[in-house]
């Protein structure tokens, strides 16, 4: 059996992958999205809780984790295998808030820091001697700790070196002071916690008030059970719903075996079912724990097809068997399996017994947990059996995503076409309303209403400004009305794309808006038009091109300029009148370059509107190329895992020609 070893290419071309996986984002509602932002998050928990740490440590311990449905019996077999309660069992479901991580104290330096399951925040519970003076911490981050004699300098927020944890357990275990411990004992709480004392009022930390002490712990909240005496430093990992792991030491377990007690894989809590898949996916072994009542149930079959399909190491304990129907229910439970493909995977009974029931307070006798302990000894401690172990969930979680990542990239074409279609359906209406624009003042649209009655009125000497005031008002209203229908035609299209239901394209917000904006750019126009003219008119009047030239003001070109270039076939006169003031060449220029400044004004109006009403899309980040780049990463992967595999033939047969020729010279 080839062992695991460092592989930095391998271990490169995963992180790389691993980053893909995150960047990659499913924000429409399309058919499969839902499914596919689920495995996006299955694909990182298991990539960053196991299988990159597994490839660069492939000497830590076996984890194997304990899962099941509610009243399972789950932490009552942990307390078993360990030989004391370290696990909280109890009859109100669901029971296993905060998941706890029991390991040799040999071990603990794999399983303080981030190492795996970065995600969780780590409270330790040292194990200590009665009447010691030890103390107790809890952290809201991910940095490693200094860990004292009698205590712990703790886990704490911020993902540093913790610093001074919280002192308030002093003499006792943790499940002594669980239940009814001295409650008179203040703590001090670190690290943005709270004070309480004499058992008069629950403290209050950054994160909120904890409501009892299964609260404190499953969100690793700050504050002080004045009842119990318990204080728990936290941070604010209660207020931001951080997930913590509980980690307990007991020379009794094996080196090279952690065991954790996984929260209910049915629970009515969303949070601790989402918490129980990820923690599954950080397993080297897979321990399925069900009962006598429940083994046919549709939750944990589905999972087991799951494991199969990843090819995990899996153990699986039927519980809480009755004496009289053993034989049948465990031969029912066999034929599933074999049913399921899933024959050869290690099956333990363990019968209904008193320790069972009265909400698993008790423990099994020893005897009833032996055999599967031996197996997880075996595998532990056997370098085979546990590289065995653990190259198969590694290789399968691996060879599970030549499956896996192709229909995430589906998915993240479909988003990106989506959003592709979306922005088209907005582009559309934009340039329909632009040609609506350019048409409407090639007729001379805006000389109407107000501005043909200045226009008018400036024949028989009317002020300029005011003819610039109504041409400039008549330019706004054409703009506002072209972009309340763009938006009109790209609201019903959207409305139109199940694409599009959770996209505000919020287009009457945008419209209500949208005329202030206009009239600002079309004003800017103006007075770069009044710049244009005055510059023209100051070197007409330098060289007296036109007739009147030497006595023509600057705002009656603009004035003239604009209306020829807004008022179409209906001021043709404008024109005439303009070279009139300052020669036909000179005129014709400043026509000219009035038509390009009109011309990127009216694109600027109209893009900005656009841009606005295409936001929404741009906020989701759809990258254009995540497919690609989805595919790249996987194709990489496995191009680095073949060659793995390759050498590992290599050195096999290279092994096996070595041992030959020594038997024959032998």
């Amino acid at each position: 059996m080839a062992t695991l070893d460092v592989r930095p290419r391998l271990l490169d071309a995963l992180s790389v992958l691993r980053d893909r996986v995150d960047a990659a984002r499913f924000p429409l509602p399309l058919r499969g999205a839902a499914r596919a932002r689920r495995n996006r998050a299955e694909l990182l928990a298991q990539l960053d809780d196991y299988v990159i740490p597994r490839l660069r440590s492939p000497q830590a311990p076996l984890l194997a984790v304990i899962g099941g449905s509610t009243g399972a019996g789950k932490s009552t077999l942990v307390n078993s295998l360990v030989g004391r309660r370290v696990s909280e069992a109890g009859v109100l479901r669901p029971t296993t808030r905060t998941p706890v991580l029991v390991c040799h104290p040999d071990d603990l330096q794999w399983f303080a820091g981030p190492r795996v399951l970065p995600q969780l925040a780590r409270m330790w519970v040292p194990e200590q001697d009665d009447g010691g003076e030890g103390e107790y911490a809890a952290g809201a981050g991910l940095g490693r700790g200094e860990f004292g004699v009698r205590g712990v300098r703790g886990v704490t927020a911020g993902g540093g070196r913790g610093t001074t944890g919280v002192p308030g357990a002093p003499g006792r275990r943790m499940g002594e002071e669980l239940h009814g411990g001295d409650g008179g004992r203040s703590g001090r709480a670190g690290h943005g916690g709270a004070r309480g004392a004499g058992g008069e009022e629950r403290g209050r930390g950054a994160g909120g008030e904890a409501d009892d002490v299964s609260e404190v712990y499953g969100g690793c909240g700050a504050g002080l059970d004045g009842d119990r005496g318990m204080g728990v430093a936290g941070g604010g990992a209660a207020g931001s719903g951080m997930h913590t792991v509980r980690i307990e030491t007991d020379p009794a377990l094996p080196s090279g075996l952690a065991l954790l007690d996984a929260p209910d894989i049915d629970s009515l809590v969303a949070r601790n079912r989402e918490l129980a898949a990820e923690l599954i996916c950080a397993a080297d072994v897979w321990v399925l724990v069900t009962t006598a009542a429940r083994y046919a149930d549709a939750v944990p079959w589905h999972l087991l097809r799951t494991a199969k399909e990843y090819d995990v190491t899996l153990v699986t304990v039927l519980d809480r068997v009755p004496h009289q129907i053993a034989t049948d229910i465990s031969g029912r439970y066999a034929e599933l399996l074999q049913r399921a493909g899933l024959g050869h995977v290690p099956r333990f009974t363990i019968p209904e017994l008193p320790e069972s029931a009265g909400g698993g307070r008790g423990l099994l006798p020893a005897t009833a947990v032996a055999a599967l302990r031996d197996w997880l000894e075996r595998h532990a401690q056997d370098p085979v059996a546990r590289a065995a172990a653990a190259e198969r969930t590694a290789t399968g979680a691996i060879a599970s995503l030549r499956s896996r990542l192709p229909a995430l990239a589906g998915a993240a074409a479909a988003q990106h076409a989506a959003a592709l279609r979306l922005a088209g359906r907005v582009e559309e209406a934009y340039e329909r309303a632009a040609e609506r624009v350019r048409q409407e003042v090639a007729a001379g649209e805006v000389l109407s209403g107000d501005a043909r009655a200045h226009w008018r009125d400036h024949g028989l000497g009317g002020r300029s400004d005011e003819l610039l005031d109504a041409l400039t008002h008549g330019l706004t209203s054409l703009l506002t009305c072209a972009v309340e229908e763009a938006d009109e035609r790209s609201a019903d299209a959207w409305r139109r794309d199940p694409a599009a239901a959770e996209v505000a394209l919020t287009t009457a917000e945008g419209a209500a808006d949208a005329g202030e904006r206009l009239g600002v750019i079309v004003r800017r126009w103006r007075r770069c038009l009044e710049e244009l003219a005055e510059e023209e008119t100051r070197e007409a009047r330098a060289g007296q091109a036109g007739e009147r030239a030497g006595s023509v003001e600057p705002e009656e070109s603009a004035a003239l300029l604009a209306t020829a270039l807004l008022g179409g076939r209906r001021a043709r006169t404008a024109g005439e009148n303009l070279a009139d003031l300052l020669g036909a060449q000179s005129a014709l220029r400043l026509c000219d370059r009035g038509s390009r400044l009109l011309a990127t004004y009216l694109e600027r109006a109209l893009h900005g509107e656009r841009e606005r009403r295409l936001a929404p899309l741009d906020q989701l980040t759809v990258p254009m190329d995540q497919q690609a780049e989805l595919i790249a990463a996987l194709s990489v992967v496995q191009r680095e895992k073949q060659r793995e595999q390759r050498k590992e033939e290599e050195t096999a047969m290279a092994r096996e020609m070595a041992m030959g020729k020594e038997g024959v010279s032998g």
